[in-house]
């Protein structure tokens, strides 16, 4: 067959079901069907190229290859949006309808690229975490770099959040020309959007100087408003705070900015725990030094560098002896406390009850005139 008459047969069948659907399609539909079946076909075009993505990615290893299978959802949104922008201006849609599609597809472009940005960025700072030895407890650099990621991570959503949104809404006429007016104006408004934003710049502020200075990190032992826990999340507006009885508490993160705070693990994990005794002035403490020196020696809990025991305090009844010990972080040092406070008590108990505290009373028997007196008065009825 002769190519020539073959195209010219398929421009005359184009021609005849243009003509059916001429005769049953409105004209004023004929836009709107056009911009539909371009969605249509968009789509199943999406659907078409992403699989040997898909295959393509799997099981490979890299930024790239991670990142892509994530942005199936703002990949299919960001080619609907661009079909819809070169049909609206195609399909001869009324003048009304075309601007607002425009506009609002231009709007939501801005968004969609704004969700891939921050996709990747998501998907950058999980690949580095998950490249760190998941037992960071008491490794300060590994804290630091997963501490300075996250911060990064939360700060860099926010920055891509607020411009996009600054985008979207400077892309319409009415809100770029009040922002334009508001700046020049500088006037009331402007000091109060300003201060109605403080909290959430000084946050930004915040989140920046915790990132680079490092005052706390993930996992850090810290004492917040008379509450001793680790620090679980740090986001871009708060700090967890989770207790020891795994209670959290949500502290805002400027406040580790402008108050001051306990932070127990800031150089290293290894802390000093006290144990206190008030015992008799007979207590032995030289053998008591021993048997600490014992039971601290025999603990697994001890990290071998710190044990010492000394006598801080004397007082009218008693003295007061305090046990120095060290362990690789601060829950492991209350529990060798407390295996310290127990086994000395056992110990002391059976080997020097007489040790522990005791009240002295001395009583003194002195005879009184009046208790003399009727052993007088007998003698001298015997003589008389």
């Amino acid at each position: 067959m002769d190519p020539v008459q073959d195209v010219g047969q398929v421009m005359q069948d184009m021609e005849q079901a243009i003509g059916v659907f001429e005769t049953y399609v409105p004209a004023p539909l004929w836009p709107w069907l056009i911009v539909s079946i371009g969605l249509v076909i968009a789509l199943t075009l999406h659907a078409v190229l992403w699989r040997p993505v898909r295959r393509f990615c799997h099981g490979r290893s890299g930024l790239v290859f991670t990142v892509l299978p994530r942005l199936r959802r703002p990949s299919r949104l960001l080619i609907l949006m661009l079909v819809s922008l070169l049909l609206v201006n195609v399909a001869g849609l009324p003048e009304v309808w075309s601007a607002g599609l425009t506009q609002g597809a231009t709007a939501t472009l801005m968004v969609i690229i704004g969700w891939i940005f921050t996709v990747a960025l998501d998907v950058a700072c999980q690949r580095f975490l998950g490249r760190l030895p998941e037992d960071t407890e008491d490794n300060l650099s590994l804290r630091k770099q997963a501490t300075q990621v996250r911060m990064i991570q939360r700060i860099g959503r926010l920055l891509i959040i607020l411009l996009t949104a600054a985008l979207v809404l400077s892309s319409f006429d009415a809100v770029r020309q009040f922002g334009v007016s508001l700046f020049a104006s500088a006037g009331a408004a402007g000091l109060v959007l300003g201060f109605a934003a403080r909290p959430v710049l000084a946050n930004l502020m915040a989140g920046i100087q915790i990132a680079l200075t490092q005052p706390i990190r993930i996992d850090d032992v810290v004492i917040v408003e008379g509450e001793w826990g680790w620090i679980e999340e740090i986001t871009s507006t708060y700090v967890v705070v989770r207790i020891w009885d795994w209670r959290r508490l949500v502290v805002p993160l400027s406040y580790f900015i402008e108050k001051p705070f306990e932070n127990w693990t800031r150089e290293s994990g290894s802390i000093i725990g006290a144990v206190t005794w008030h015992l008799d002035y007979t207590a032995p403490v030289a053998e008591i030094r021993e048997k600490l020196e014992e039971i601290v020696r025999g603990s697994s809990r001890w990290d071998k560098k710190v044990v010492n025991l000394q006598l801080i305090e004397t007082d009218r009844d008693s003295i007061t002896i305090r046990a120095l010990m060290s362990a690789r972080n601060s829950p492991i040092a209350w529990e060798l406390r407390c295996e310290v406070r127990e086994k000395m008590l056992e110990w002391l108990q059976r080997e020097h009850a007489e040790s522990l505290p005791k009240v002295r009373t001395q009583l003194q028997i002195n005879q009184s005139p009046s208790e003399d007196a009727p052993v007088q008065m007998h003698k001298r009825a015997a003589n008389g």
